[in-house]
């Protein structure tokens, strides 16, 4: 039997941390990696696990690159605080490392909410994040944004899907575009030789179009419209400031 530690990254998590940790309970081990939280987030999670370390955030990938290698088991489970391991999937997870595998990495599709309510299109219905894997196989790709597992192994795929909440307040969500759009922009230094009309004005329009209607956002009704807009004004806020970074002006 494999074992299996569950790894939370942190920072200001009082309003998610419980019901976070509660859902990996079956895991052999709970480790937080807390970025220095000023809540009550390390007081609660004091309650499910005494496996706290601290360290300054940068951006994501890097944090759970140093937090992997200080896990003890075998296999890795890396749920982020507004995530949760439904019953079912947990049981499918430990089905699978009681019985082995030869994989070392599994896709896990999320059942996605937003703005209190599910959200079955607008381009998420396919969602999918690699949140199974084994420690000394995997390890995640060097970016600021949406950085995935990379392994030279096979990785396969669950059933069962993990929850994810992606919306507290409004405030809270531009934060993270304003934040996200940064850095993506730093990430595509390189990819953009020059910012053009067409990555200010065309891109954007068509990252709505392409969520709204040919993914299919108008299914999911208002909720559908704010995610495709929210979705195509963060592709006009990365262009604006990497223009801003090709300018050397302040972002």
């Amino acid at each position: 039997m494999e074992k299996l530690t569950a790894i939370i990254p942190t920072k200001n998590e009082a309003h998610n941390i419980a019901a976070v940790l509660q859902s990996v309970s079956f895991a052999d081990e709970i480790l937080v990696v807390d970025s220095f939280s000023t809540d009550k987030t390390i007081d609660i999670a004091r309650k499910y696990t005494d496996f706290i370390i601290q360290r300054e955030y940068q951006y994501s990938a890097s944090q759970k690159n140093w937090a992997i290698p200080q896990a003890s088991s075998t296999w890795i489970l890396l749920v982020d605080a507004d995530e949760r391991i439904p019953p079912e999937l947990g049981k499918e997870i430990r089905g699978i490392l009681n019985s082995g595998t030869d994989k070392s990495a599994f896709w896990i599709y999320r059942r996605n909410y937003f703005m209190g309510k599910p959200v079955k299109f607008s381009g998420w219905q396919n969602d999918r994040v690699i949140r199974l894997f084994k420690r000394d196989e995997c390890r995640y790709e060097d970016k600021h944004v949406h950085a995935e597992i990379i392994t030279r192994g096979k990785i396969g795929k669950l059933k069962n899907r993990m929850v994810h909440n992606t919306y507290k307040d409004l405030k809270t969500y531009l934060a993270k575009i304003e934040q996200y759009t940064t850095w993506s922009a730093y990430d595509r230094i390189d990819k953009n030789k020059k910012v053009t009309y067409f990555h200010l004005f065309l891109k954007p329009l068509y990252r709505f179009f392409t969520y709204f209607v040919i993914r299919m956002g108008f299914l999911d009704g208002k909720t559908g419209f704010v995610i495709a807009v929210f979705s195509g004004y963060s592709v006009f806020l990365r262009f604006l400031k990497l223009m801003q970074i090709k300018n050397n002006e302040r972002v």
